[in-house]
């Protein structure tokens, strides 16, 4: 359950950091609301996910998704344009925080 935990945890890190980026400088009420209300869900998943998991392999793979699913969603929903060896290096750390789930004996 703690990888379930960890997983919604990165889910709603993209979801308060989209809310934020929608909020235009927390000037638009609902927005800054749904950023807190995302934020408190994100951090109580990872809280849970914290129970079982060590420190170094839940924050680093928190962080990742929440980066990964943020450049996603700035790509579809934003427009963001990224250069093509961004695109390398988001590979990577897509890989690299597979290699740390694999490798973390959790």
């Amino acid at each position: 359950m703690a990888w379930v935990f960890l997983f919604l945890a990165g889910i709603f890190e993209v979801i308060w950091a989209t809310m934020m980026k929608l909020s235009q400088f927390f000037s638009i009420l609902k927005y800054d609301i749904l950023t807190v209300i995302g934020m408190l869900i994100s951090f109580g998943f990872l809280s849970l996910a914290m129970k079982k998991l060590p420190l170094g392999i839940a924050y680093p793979i928190w962080t990742g998704i929440g980066a990964v699913g943020s450049i996603l969603v700035g790509v579809l929903l934003f427009k963001d344009k990224l250069p093509t060896l961004t695109w390398f290096f988001i590979l990577m750390l897509i890989v690299g925080l597979i290699g740390i789930k694999i490798t973390s004996g959790h």
